[in-house]
């Protein structure tokens, strides 16, 4: 190739990476390499191929069962799956990689769908359950597929599908290595986060919502060598002796609380070195009787070094969390310019709707955040936080707290209806705590509940224009507890039902929408629209006749956005602790000036997974995972003809 050749071809390469977007933190070149499009969790792609225009052209293009057939070829015995489907592929070098319906990682055309190799079941054969994704890294001889599944940490040969023998033991690390006495085993879902070179992994060590224990297994995040999977560090969420968190913690709880897990995705800065890790509640995460105090690490976002562990900052979202406001997504490393300064923030949306903006090298605040009173508790033993942290920009995405005022009034039928409901329970503002079950209240009405607010689809970030799209539900729970007895728990009080609140008739209690959009301007700090997020019961018999516009379906919302659109999909009623009568199938492509729909689509099946999308042979293609109580699991790639 002469030189002049060159040189055009550079300068093509050069102008395509400058069209795409393509930086460290961006898809190169259309691709999807990280499960959330980039280390930073912005679910942006600066594709644009898909437009307001031709949107309406949109078919689909290929779908793939959420298990490969050749898996259960031949079986005698039928293979329970469950249709909610967790997984949302990444696109590298051409080539698409997903978790299966039971944890094996499996390769896949783009254009078509079809399998190029599944990962070998080994000795755990096909017992296993999807988790949220995996991972890629390195380039050439080293390049390699990051997965887990059950108990091990693999690293894949991306070509292939075979383990690299010189990761771990002969491709894999036993993740029950090295766990503490109290543990049963390392569980979690989520997607293996590489952060230069070493994969963080986080945990969910106990179920803190009903845990009967005072004593728990911590939810510990480790590092592991990319290349050879040694351990490289531990970072304790519950704090350890000479650590200055102690001071937060009243006696010696620290020693056999348990939890505190990072369940959910994380996020990194490769420029700084940095990872972003959202801790969530401890045991249990309803009483906090026997763990006096604020309790850091607790959630809390806290930024550690990627090569070390070593804590840079922390910054506490939730004071002693009686509540279950786990921090439910990665935090969001997005560059704003406020009052005309240019900051590298980190953004946490949360279940409690609100959006923590952070400088994400010092964990200060962009904007005041305010230490203002909250409800005591009425629970013996228990010792609420007198303070809350409250963001004083951006507003809240969603409803806080409940009132008469919020209960629903279509018609004064329902609404007598809803006073009735709701005079059975203790009611408040944002942070009012749980209470015991007794004869004259049936517990305490959460607003946000304890799946949100916002929760672990999270929120996308254009880096065009500054603005954070936040999905969110409005989906009131029941915060109750029961006295513990010596048979079922040492705990003094134990979480009751828990349950999800249903309104009269089968209708919300409050007033819609119910699930909703909300588009926050980072550089000011301000909400500039809020939409409804689909139809919701505007069609139910005792509302129908009055032709109400849409009010938003309660369900996980996935969003992505691109260089032209966002899109937002509605959550399947199969996702976990969705409202009765909630959940959708409709994938929807709004205006993000404006959030104006400007197209919809019906699917077989609501979303179970994220959105991704990704440039392919010159075509622009999205994905996402569907499952339904009666439709089989799968997904699902959209493209125009």
């Amino acid at each position: 190739m002469t030189s002049r050749r060159l040189l055009m071809v550079g300068a093509m390469v050069a102008l395509m990476a400058v069209m795409l977007g393509a930086d460290d933190q961006s898809p190169a070149l259309g691709e999807w390499r990280y499960y959330s499009g980039d280390n930073g969790a912005r679910k942006y792609s600066p594709l644009d191929q898909i437009t307001r225009d031709n949107v309406g052209g949109l078919r689909i293009a290929w779908r793939r069962p959420h298990l490969d057939p050749s898996l259960t070829a031949g079986a005698t015995t039928n293979l329970r799956l469950s249709n909610n489907f967790r997984s949302t592929p990444i696109m590298v070098n051409g080539v698409l990689y997903a978790s299966n319906a039971v944890g094996l990682a499996e390769a896949f055309d783009p254009a078509t769908g079809k399998t190029l190799w599944v990962q070998k079941p080994g000795a755990d054969g096909l017992r296993g359950t999807s988790n949220r994704g995996v991972a890629y890294w390195g380039e050439g001889a080293e390049a390699r597929i990051i997965t887990f599944r059950n108990q091990h940490l693999y690293a894949l040969d991306p070509q292939t599908g075979e383990p690299i023998p010189s990761f771990g033991t002969g491709g894999s690390v036993n993740l029950n290595e090295g766990l503490g006495p109290l543990s049963t085993g390392y569980l979690w879902n989520s997607a293996p986060l590489i952060a230069r070179d070493v994969i963080v992994m986080g945990s969910a060590m106990v179920n803190q919502d009903s845990a009967t224990k005072v004593e728990g297994d911590p939810g510990n995040v480790r590092a592991f060598d990319v290349r050879t999977g040694k351990l490289r560090w531990t970072f304790h969420v519950v704090p350890q002796e000479g650590d200055p968190a102690l001071k937060t913690w009243k006696g010696d709880a620290w020693k056999y609380t348990g939890a505190g897990n990072v369940w959910a995705l994380m996020s990194a800065d490769d420029d700084l070195g940095y990872v972003y890790l959202p801790t969530t509640s401890m045991t249990n995460d309803m009483y906090g009787g026997q763990r006096l105090g604020d309790t850091l690490y607790a959630t809390s976002v806290v930024c550690v070094e990627a090569a070390t562990g070593k804590r840079v900052w922390h910054y506490q979202t939730v004071h002693h969390d009686l509540f279950d406001y786990d921090n439910p997504a990665a935090p969001i490393l997005v560059d704003i310019t406020v009052d005309g300064k240019a900051i590298k923030a980190v953004a946490q949306v949360t279940k409690q709707s609100f959006t923590y903006v952070l400088d994400r090298v010092t964990g200060k605040p962009v904007w005041p955040i305010e230490e203002r009173p909250v409800p005591a508790s009425t629970v013996p033993g228990e010792q609420a936080s007198p303070t809350q942290p409250f963001p004083t920009r951006p507003p809240p995405f969603d409803r806080q707290g409940i009132t008469e005022n919020d209960l629903i009034d279509f018609t004064p039928e329902l609404r007598a209806e809803a006073l009735a409901i709701f005079r059975q329970y203790q009611s408040g503002p944002v942070f009012t705590p749980p209470s015991v079950v007794g004869d004259t209240t049936k517990g305490t009405i959460e607003m946000p509940g304890s799946v949100g607010g916002a929760d672990w689809t999270g929120a996308a970030f254009d880096p065009d224009t500054g603005m954070l799209y936040v999905p969110s539900m409005t989906n009131p729970f029941v915060a109750n507890l029961l006295p513990g007895t010596p048979k079922d728990t040492n705990l003094r009080f134990r979480a009751s039902t828990r349950a999800l609140l249903p309104g009269p008739q089968g209708l919300p209690l409050v007033k819609p929408p119910y699930g909703r959009i909300t588009a926050l301007n980072l550089n000011h700090g301000s909400q500039a629209w809020m939409t409804a997020n689909g139809d919701g019961p505007r069609h139910h018999p005792a509302i129908r006749h009055l032709n109400l516009p849409p009010l938003g379906q309660s369900v996980r919302a996935a969003p992505l956005v691109t260089k032209t659109l966002l899109f937002v999909t509605e959550g399947d009623q199969i996702n976990v602790r969705t409202p009765p009568n909630g959940g959708g199938n409709k994938i929807r492509a709004f205006d993000k000036a404006t959030g104006q729909v400007v197209w919809e689509m019906a699917l077989a099946a609501g979303s179970t997974g994220t959105l991704m999308t990704y440039l392919h042979q010159g075509k622009q293609y999205l994905v996402v995972a569907i499952g339904g109580l009666d439709h089989p699991a799968e997904f699902v790639a959209l493209a125009l003809p």
